[in-house]
């Protein structure tokens, strides 16, 4: 019988199970490496299935591994299950997961028919913490062939134009005094972020159309008859490419210098979390997965200026490692769109259901057609 309809039937026959997944996920919505029944449950249903489960390894309470086939060809899926404070999942990770799991689940009765060795990754804290890149830095990813995931969006899209990106924390300690009586006695952190800010502002004509520079402030003080003794800031620096994000990184942090410098205060920068690298699919890899995709019926409209520029993941830095693509399943929702609650709600729609069991389905059979490839044919993409 044909494999592709073997897994097919294999992950059609799990949807009530992989649905609920996604619907349980979304409904408990965990932070960064917070992901506690949202990887047990992807834990779960991967050991009943039969595959050989780690939870709680590579030194990340969250993550997992689970593994099944003994062939030559290593394909790794990657499940999301994070979600973002206040707005959940936003991002869909509810949707990565089951999608994932069920494209394990489907290949499971037949790797080693197929000359495949399957580990489905579940990979903690995407949206901030770089979970992706602690366990590549780990061995997660060591002696694969391909690495995959999808992942939901507004419209479908064959490959996510990524960015890299930098994350770090920024605080100022100054001297509270009296704000009436003894302004002068004070050094004011709340200036010196202000003046940091107004930097980066007058900065930002000086960049590039794919630079993308973000922050909030998270303390500024805390009454206005007291001078600010300590401020403090997130922010995100985006570009292009690692190669363009250093010098970017660079001149922002400059900025915060020059706040310290105006004011007197001190200053101290913290990464919160590794930068993430540019994502680089591979082109062999997704010529297989769009015909996969547009199989079940997905269709890939033209993007003219592509879409989605500045988003990010931690999945680029495993491109940079290992053949990998990270397309996007169209919800049809637009204009809702990423990190919007109008897309939380949209990741339980029966377009969301029907992403969860394409992005399987299309995952598993690009999976099976590896195993039917030559790996000197479909690992050197359009590059011969």
């Amino acid at each position: 019988m044909n494999p592709k309809s073997v897994i097919e039937r294999r992950i059609r026959t799990a949807e009530r199970g992989l649905l609920d997944l996604s619907h349980r996920i979304h409904a408990h919505p965990e932070l960064a490496f917070q992901e506690i029944r949202a990887s047990d449950w992807v834990a779960q249903q991967l050991s009943e299935a039969g595959f050989e489960v780690q939870h709680g390894c590579y030194g990340l309470p969250t993550a997992v591994r689970a593994t099944v086939g003994s062939g030559p060809l290593h394909i790794a899926i990657c499940a999301e299950y994070d979600a973002l404070p206040e707005i959940g999942h936003a991002c869909g990770h509810n949707v990565i997961a089951a999608a994932a799991v069920g494209a394990g689940l489907g290949l499971a009765g037949l790797a080693d028919d197929l000359g495949m060795k399957i580990t489905v990754l579940g990979t903690p804290a995407e949206e901030g913490g770089g979970g992706k890149v602690l366990m590549l830095e780990r061995g997660a990813f060591d002696g694969l062939d391909a690495a995959m995931m999808v992942h939901p969006a507004a419209v479908e899209m064959a490959a996510m134009p990524g960015s890299a990106v930098s994350m770090f924390d920024v605080s100022y300690r100054g001297t509270p005094a009296h704000a009436g009586a003894y302004p002068e006695r004070g050094v004011n952190a709340a200036d010196a972020m202000t003046v940091a800010q107004v930097a980066i502002g007058l900065m930002r004509q000086q960049t590039t159309t794919a630079d993308r520079i973000q922050g909030i402030v998270t303390e500024a003080g805390s009454a206005a008859n007291i001078i600010p003794s300590a401020s403090r800031g997130r922010w995100i620096v985006r570009s292009d490419t690692l190669e363009a994000l250093a010098p970017l990184t660079a001149r922002v942090q400059r900025c915060f210098e020059a706040g310290a410098l105006a004011t007197g205060c001190e200053l101290s920068i913290a990464p919160t979390g590794p930068d993430y690298a540019d994502m680089r699919p591979d082109p062999g890899l997704l010529a297989l997965y769009r015909a996969n995709a547009e199989a079940l019926g997905r269709t890939f409209p033209d993007l003219p200026g592509g879409a989605a520029v500045g988003a990010a993941t931690d999945m680029g830095n495993v491109s940079h490692a290992v053949p990998a693509i990270h397309p996007m399943l169209g919800l049809d929702c637009a204009p809702s769109v990423n990190h919007q609650p109008e897309f939380t709600a949209a990741c339980v729609t029966p377009a969301a259901d029907r992403a969860v069991l394409d992005g399987a389905i299309a995952m598993a059979w690009t999976a099976a057609d590896l195993a039917a490839t030559s790996p000197c044919v479909w690992r050197v993409g359009d590059d011969g």
